[in-house]
C-alpha cells in the first residue's frame, strides 16, 4: 500500500472514530463509562442480529434525534 493511501485510510478512520464519538455525546451518553458503553454496544449488535423490528424502531429513533439538529 502506498504512503498516500495509508495515510487517506488513517486519516479516514480517524473522522469515522470523531463521529462514532459525537454519537456517544449526542444520546447524553458522554459521562458514562466506557466499559457500560461497549457493553451496550455488544448487547445491541447481537439483538439487531435477529430482530429487525427492533432495527427499524431504533433507526426511527435515530432519524427523529437527527431531524431535531434541523430545527
Amino acid at each position: 500500500m502506498s504512503k498516500v493511501k495509508t495515510f487517506q485510510a488513517r486519516k479516514k478512520e480517524t473522522r469515522d472514530k470523531i463521529e462514532l464519538g459525537g454519537l456517544v455525546v449526542k444520546a447524553g451518553l458522554r459521562s458514562e463509562m466506557r466499559s457500560l458503553l461497549l457493553g451496550a454496544l455488544i448487547d445491541l449488535r447481537k439483538r439487531l442480529e435477529d430482530d429487525d423490528r427492533e432495527r427499524q424502531r431504533l433507526t426511527a429513533i435515530g432519524e427523529e434525534a437527527f431531524g431535531k439538529d434541523d430545527a
